[in-house]
């Protein structure tokens, strides 16, 4: 049974479709030990079928451990997101349910192409960073 309601995924097919090019979604994971790689499996095993241009490659964090290193990714479930050959950098930690799947969305629209919706006042300040910057948003479930 999916996750999202049949007008959800037209929701989310329209809005894919202006994806420009692939999107890879990295999706480290392991067996036991991980309370919510289920959970985040289950959600990500939708987005495919929603677009040709998603793809997801399952990446076991135990047996692939250099790979998990090249990406920064050091816990699990964890999202990497690469568009083409290019690393987005952009990366979830935990379970993208409830906003944070809005959040992940997002973040597969711009890795795909779509172009932004920053204001012109808001491209000109990014512009502005001329060196390299890492953010962190933490959200908490309620």
């Amino acid at each position: 049974m999916p996750l999202l309601s049949a007008a959800d995924q037209d929701k989310l097919r329209a809005a894919f479709d202006e994806m420009t090019s692939p999107v890879r979604v990295l999706f480290f994971t392991q067996t036991l030990d991980c309370e919510t790689c289920l959970q985040t499996r289950q959600i990500l095993d939708e987005l495919p079928a929603l677009s040709s241009r998603i793809a997801i490659e399952e990446v076991n964090f135990i047996l692939q451990k250099d790979k998990a290193a090249q990406y920064g990714i050091d816990r699990v479930p964890a999202i990497a997101l690469v568009g083409g050959e290019s690393d987005s950098r952009i990366r979830f930690l935990g379970a993208p349910s409830g906003y944070e799947f809005v959040s992940l969305v997002q973040a597969l629209l711009l890795v795909g192409g779509r172009a932004s919706s920053l204001t012109p006042e808001n491209l000109v300040r990014v512009a502005g960073v001329d060196k390299p910057m890492t953010m962190k948003v933490f959200t908490t479930p309620t």
